[in-house]
């Protein structure tokens, strides 16, 4: 069966996804962490794409890009290649490294964007890693002390500037934002995705309420939940 063609996003920003075959580590050491924000810098502004945030978890890597060209499958197939080659290499590993084809979300709004840099720098701490704060791989250290790998200033200009980012961070209107690339959506997304549009309304109460309460009904979230479907 062919694949569906990706969805373009008319901002050219995207929330990008690259996944290990099989769930397997992308990284076994510093080193190929390191290896691999140098191939990023090289590929992707090589066809002018510029990293909006990023976080490299242990078979996960999330990247929020600003494409203008639409150069984004050319400069994801050229970097999944490139740190395949070099992870085979270090790690004498053989066969596929990515999953398939990376994800790709557009991003719609400025809210959307605010909302898949908050999520992308959250990971590690979801995963009982560690605070964002403290977790070395992501680009939250770069919007606190200064840009290296990103492009700062679209973020900065929206949120009020670099002294407002943790306050951003922490904020839960910038919260409620998941990602669903498969069929199911884990429990624990599912509830908090229901706690952000339902306000002080626990989801074991929706029953309950009266139809028709604007805000207040199960309809509701499932016209406008904060669920995106990738591509």
């Amino acid at each position: 069966m062919p694949r569906t063609s990706r969805t373009r996003s008319e901002s050219g920003l995207y929330h990008v996804i690259l996944r290990g075959n099989g769930k397997q580590l992308l990284f076994e050491s510093d080193r190929d962490r390191v290896r691999f924000l140098s191939l990023l810098r090289d590929k992707i502004q090589a066809d002018g794409i510029s990293v909006i945030a990023w976080c490299l978890m242990s078979n996960h890597i999330h990247l929020l890009l600003d494409d203008p060209q639409d150069n984004l499958s050319h400069a994801m197939h050229a970097l999944a290649t490139a740190y395949a080659r070099h992870f085979n290499d270090a790690s004498s590993h053989v066969g596929v490294v990515f999953q398939g084809r990376f994800t790709s979300v557009p991003i719609a709004d400025e809210r959307q964007l605010l909302r898949a840099v908050r999520y992308i720098h959250d990971n590690p701490e979801k995963a009982g890693i560690a605070p964002a704060r403290e977790y070395r791989w992501s680009s939250y250290g770069e919007y606190l002390s200064g840009a290296h790998l990103i492009s700062d200033e679209l973020v900065l200009g929206l949120i009020g500037g670099r002294e407002h980012f943790e306050e951003f961070s922490r904020s839960d209107r910038y919260s409620g934002y998941y990602v669903r690339s498969g069929k199911r959506v884990s429990d624990d997304d599912v509830l908090l995705a229901a706690r952000s549009v339902l306000d002080d309304v626990t989801p074991t109460e929706v029953k309950g309420l009266e139809k028709g309460l604007p805000g207040r009904c199960p309809a509701r979230f499932a016209a406008s939940g904060p669920y995106l479907q990738a591509n």
